[in-house]
């Protein structure tokens, strides 16, 4: 087998189209396409390792076949539950995967660039989170909305469970000092977008990424594919292949 062989899974879908597409312009081989209907077991049994951008309720039956037949994993879907991230931390206990909330080089620039601007702003700064997505995304805030929230509050000494505000309604009360606010936008077919936001007097500073193309996330899931031969089973994310790891 080729060390650059993959198995796309949700082939008919938009993501995993453009997997294919990202694939081809890599020199990377497909060694299967699946989707509903056909045997995972059939595609997994050559050991390629696996690119998966379907649902997270997928994600354990997934988990269960790549075990079985040893294939690496890149997992690109997000919205899991606990116990689904439970089965995820456990299986990388055997297998190498790549599990991250965006597989876009920029966003991931982005995410170093949000710790570095919120440790040198400091505390001063109100800090806010916005997103956008297509009318069709299903979970919020979308994974790159929520680890950008983490990364504010891991940088600043917060809690993302205690401190994060999902939106605001009514009569919530003046903006306290320990606040992170996270707002998702939904509509037409706006492939990604987000703001970190950093307000105080007299002052914004404010980091946005948007994604005109799935291929930017897609050419990202196969480089991180790439990345995976011959990695020590964990879960690695894209901050280690970009070399980012601080």
């Amino acid at each position: 087998m080729s060390a650059t062989e993959i198995v796309v899974t949700g082939c008919k879908g938009r993501m995993g189209q453009a997997v294919i597409e990202a694939a081809a312009t890599a020199g990377v081989r497909v060694a299967a396409a699946i989707d509903l209907g056909d045997s995972l077991d059939q595609a997994l049994a050559g050991g390629a390792t696996v690119i998966d951008f379907s649902a997270h309720g997928f994600t354990p039956v997934l988990l269960k076949a790549c075990l079985h037949h040893g294939n690496r994993l890149v997992i690109g879907t997000t919205g899991h539950t606990d116990g689904e991230l439970a089965q995820i931390r456990e299986a990388a206990s055997t297998l190498p995967l790549v599990f991250a909330p965006n597989f876009s080089v920029g966003v991931n620039v982005l995410f170093w660039l949000t710790a570095k601007a919120t440790a040198i702003l400091g505390p001063d700064f109100d800090l806010e989170v916005v997103e956008m997505h297509h009318r069709h995304k299903t979970d919020a805030p979308s994974g790159t909305a929520r680890r950008l929230a983490e990364i504010l509050a891991e940088s600043s000494g917060l809690s993302y469970d205690r401190d994060c505000r999902h939106g605001r309604f009514g009569e919530p009360g003046a903006r306290t000092r320990q606040e992170i606010g996270v707002h998702a936008i939904r509509g037409g077919d706006v492939v990604g977008d987000h703001t970190v936001i950093y307000a105080n007097a007299g002052e914004r500073v404010e980091l946005t990424h948007k994604a005109s193309s799935r291929l930017t996330f897609a050419s990202g899931a196969v480089r991180a594919a790439v990345w995976l031969q011959g990695r020590a089973p964990g879960i690695y994310d894209m901050q280690d292949v970009l070399g980012l790891r601080a």
